[in-house]
């Protein structure tokens, strides 16, 4: 649904008027006015700041749904939703769309002939892509849309429509969503802030006082200028390469040719991600194609050879796709080179969770919002006022952006993009590993190994083994730091916090 404000659309062959917002339960929305593809205009707002413009590819929704606030410009009053769904309509419309997601496709398309109501939420793309998702494991072929990408998986030469019929006056903020949130362009004022630190050709020493060992991010430039990838990584090199190899995508493996394609014709909330941890052991080269810049070259649990967790990922998505906030598993840093496209980052410290998000008391789930577009739809403006802001930028092809253990992060493409990242361990982030690896719920914590339970002590014993003596030194390093950040100041010292005055203690 559409939050504390909806969006007003009008039907283009009424009379236009400028339209009041109306409350609702999920996402805060005002919009300038802008032609888009019919039939809807979106109303005009006097808040230009808040405005928000819809993709220039933007087509009207498939079926015809309306935000609700629409339905005060109806005369009637009538909400085809309701009538169509009968003794349902008192359900919430995401009920109704759990209960359709337990049905299979074929009990689906016969449900959706009932009535114009079910007609629409029976033809939700969102229960289409599931069921795609959950049946096609070995790969799909996208056909412009999930439902027919279903059907044409089973019956290839069974005629499909592809367009849907469009249903007069049905208007439902829940099922707008999805389209909305597909079709929005970002903000200028969502990617205009850039306050994370920048440099280029600092020594290691450098990288690891000033950032590594605070544990601070960084945008680092000028690294891969020596990788071959960062000249050969195309679509026609990668798909030449790869042939018939499939890849991660979501729950599915699909050949890089068919996820370009889904790519090209996908205009979703949330496109599907390519994200696969063993692109070097399937395709050797694309793994002789960058060199780990020097600034991560230690990684400690590389001592446990083929018994590591899974630690890097090729990950190609079109605009729109990314990450929503998250923090990198197994209390590892990480870093992240583009190589092709860009993507805007935002980053929380440790300390501070990010609005919107909302994790588990053990860490074991966090509950957001659907998509990306929807947490700054809803979200992003609140930061502003923050006394600890997020760090933000737009990381481009040939930088890198180190993300220290510990941090929230949020990444969304804004275009289609190939990258690469590593998950690593140095000694300055050993102790914190260790002791995330030993937690009473690591069985559902820790994450990119088969053996979730023995990998603190497998590792732990690998270091003792290869490096002895490491894991007490930096034990006494990090308990040396803890005591320093809790002395207090000098100021502090000698103050006489009763008396609110000074006191000499010397």
């Amino acid at each position: 649904m559409l939050g504390s404000k909806s969006l007003i659309f009008k039907q283009q062959k009424r009379k236009r008027k400028n339209g009041k917002i109306k409350k609702s339960k999920r996402i805060s929305v005002s919009a300038k006015e802008k032609m888009v593809a019919e039939p809807y205009q979106i109303a005009p707002e006097e808040e230009e700041d808040e405005g928000f413009s819809l993709k220039s590819s933007a087509q009207s929704d498939s079926y015809g749904v309306q935000p609700l606030g629409n339905l005060y410009f109806n005369p009637s009053s009538h909400n085809s939703r309701n009538t169509g769904l009968g003794n349902l309509q008192t359900l919430t419309d995401e009920l109704v769309l759990d209960i359709l997601g337990l049905l299979e496709g074929t009990h689906l398309g016969i449900l959706s002939t009932v009535s114009k109501g079910f007609y629409i939420f029976c033809n939700h793309e969102p229960l289409w892509r599931n069921l795609v998702l959950e049946t096609c494991k070995g790969g799909f072929l996208f056909k412009g849309c999930w439902r027919s990408t279903f059907v044409s998986a089973y019956r290839p030469s069974f005629p499909v429509l592809s367009f849907g019929l469009k249903v007069r006056d049905f208007y439902s903020d829940y099922l707008f969503q999805s389209w909305l949130c597909a079709n929005l362009e970002m903000k200028p004022e969502w990617l205009e802030r850039d306050n994370i630190v920048r440099r280029k050709g600092i020594s290691l020493d450098e990288f690891v006082m000033d950032f590594e060992e605070p544990n601070k991010p960084v945008l680092l430039e000028g690294c891969l200028e020596n990788w071959p990838g960062l000249e050969k990584w195309n679509r026609d090199y990668l798909v030449e390469k790869c042939g018939d190899v499939k890849f991660s995508v979501g729950p599915v493996e699909m050949k890089l040719e068919d996820y370009f394609k889904y790519s090209d014709q996908v205009r979703e909330e949330r496109p599907l991600y390519l994200f696969d941890p063993k692109f070097a052991e399937k395709i050797p080269q694309l793994g002789k194609d960058y060199d780990v810049p020097m600034y991560f070259n230690e990684d400690l649990f590389s001592v446990l050879g083929n018994e590591r967790p899974d630690h890097r990922w090729i990950i190609i998505g079109p605009a729109g796709s990314g990450s929503s906030f998250h923090i990198d598993p197994n209390s590892t840093s990480a870093w992240n080179a583009i190589i092709k496209g860009s993507k805007k980052w935002i980053l929380f410290p440790p300390d501070v969770v990010p609005p919107g998000v909302h994790p588990s008391p053990d860490g074991a789930e966090v509950a957001s919002p659907v998509s990306i577009i929807e947490w700054f739809m809803n979200f992003y403006s609140a930061t502003k006022n923050w006394k600890k802001r997020p760090i933000e930028c737009v990381c481009k092809a040939g930088e890198v952006i180190f993300v220290p253990n510990g941090w929230w992060h949020l990444v969304i493409n804004l275009e289609d993009s190939i990258a690469i990242t590593q998950n690593f361990v140095s000694r300055r982030n050993l102790v914190n590993v260790l002791e995330f690896l030993k937690r009473p719920n690591a069985c559902t914590l820790v994450s990119g190994t088969s053996d979730r339970v023995n990998l603190h002590d497998k590792f732990k014993n690998a270091i003792e083994a290869h490096l002895p003596g490491t894991i007490d030194e930096m034990t006494l390093k990090a308990e040396e730091k803890k005591a320093q950040q809790n002395k207090p100041s000098f100021w502090e010292s000698v103050t006489d916090s009763n008396a609110g005055a000074f006191r000499f203690s010397f």
